[in-house]
């Protein structure tokens, strides 16, 4: 690739890259880390209300860019668009919608962060709990206890495959 070709994709990135961001804001004063982990280290501390630039998202962080510089930060303490107004926040209808989705001050949690799967973190993190793998065994029945639910609840039968019984 010449000179001049590499020159160019350059200034293309430059140009598009932003395009993509997308602007939020942070919730909760959080710390800025340098790689979506708990234990990376940390580059900034950001305030509550800074606003931000939503770059990437991997697992429940997301890599923002904030007042120059960039890094990564847990998704749930980050909202999507624009920061509120102190008058929009104060206003009647905003009152209300927050009175109606809990968000009022009762202190309660209305909101969760739904992530898919487990991260690295996580799966180095996770230990061996033979309760659970019990508790999950419970749930097993077999064929006949199968058909005879189904038969009472009136559900029709479809033709599956049952994993063979473990042997004892």
């Amino acid at each position: 690739m010449k000179l001049s070709e590499w020159l160019i994709c350059m200034v293309l990135l430059a140009v598009v890259t932003p395009l993509y961001a997308e602007p939020g804001y942070i919730i909760r004063s959080s710390v800025l880390m340098d790689e979506p982990y708990r234990d990376a280290t940390p580059l900034a501390e950001l305030e509550e209300g800074a606003s931000v630039e939503i770059l990437k998202r991997k697992g429940g962080w997301l890599q923002i860019e904030s007042e120059g510089k960039s890094g990564w930060v847990r998704m749930s303490k980050i909202r999507k668009g624009k920061a509120p107004t102190q008058a929009a926040a104060g206003s009647e209808a905003g009152g209300v919608l927050d009175l109606a989705s809990g968000r009022a001050g009762t202190g309660n949690v209305v909101s969760a962060t739904g992530v898919r799967g487990l991260d690295e973190e996580q799966l180095k993190e996770a230990k061996f709990d033979a309760g659970q793998v019990k508790k999950l065994e419970s749930f097993t029945v077999s064929e006949k206890k199968a058909v005879h639910f189904a038969q009472a609840g009136k559900l029709a039968a479809r033709e599956l495959d049952f994993i063979p019984a473990a042997a004892e």
